[in-house]
């Protein structure tokens, strides 16, 4: 059996978890997800736990069952307490600021990028070099964290650019000085 899709998820106190056509909806204290699981993974809900069933051993089969589970349990955990990512952007002149809810970048391109922020996320700027993405959704803020990093990710000569929090960058030498000028 699959390791991830056979474990059991706790439902804590005030989320409710319910199947639905197609899906399933998890209700908590910070909000409401829907997403949808394959019809043929079985998911029941019984004394504060919810488990999966898969109808037979195909690896496909075992691939999506650990899938659903990982799904159902990163929606559980996000109406509780919201996912967070962080970013720090490294460079001289490079910043961020948020005005209303759009963030504004300035790393060095010709014009500021102005990137509005999605429906659902919640995005902070500390000292103009550190951007907190925050929301209930786990896919919605790593996509969205992915494709902030993506307008100027780090460059392995200076380690300018946007990186995630505590990600190292292999770093290369540069240009080496020939020794005494031989031509």
């Amino acid at each position: 059996m699959s390791r991830v899709g056979k474990k059991p998820i706790s439902v804590p106190a005030g989320v409710t978890v319910e199947k639905i056509e197609g899906g399933v909806r998890v209700k908590g204290p910070k909000g409401t997800l829907i997403e949808e699981i394959p019809e043929m993974i079985g998911m029941a809900v019984e004394s504060g736990h919810v488990v999966f069933e898969r109808p037979d051993e195909k690896k496909d089969t075992r691939a999506i069952h650990g899938l659903a589970r990982a799904l159902v349990a990163n929606m559980v955990r996000g109406v509780v307490e919201p996912w967070v990512k962080e970013l720090e952007i490294q460079g001289v002149g490079y910043r961020a600021d948020m005005s209303g809810s759009v963030l504004n970048l300035q790393l060095g391109f010709s014009h500021p990028m102005e990137i509005p922020v999605p429906e659902g996320l919640k995005v902070s700027v500390d000292r103009n070099v550190l951007v907190r993405i925050e929301g209930i959704d786990r896919s919605r803020v790593g996509q969205f964290a992915a494709d902030l990093r993506s307008i100027r990710p780090p460059e392995p000569y200076k380690g300018k650019g946007i990186r995630y929090v505590g990600e190292r960058i292999k770093r290369k030498v540069g240009k080496a000085a020939t020794g005494s000028g031989g031509g």
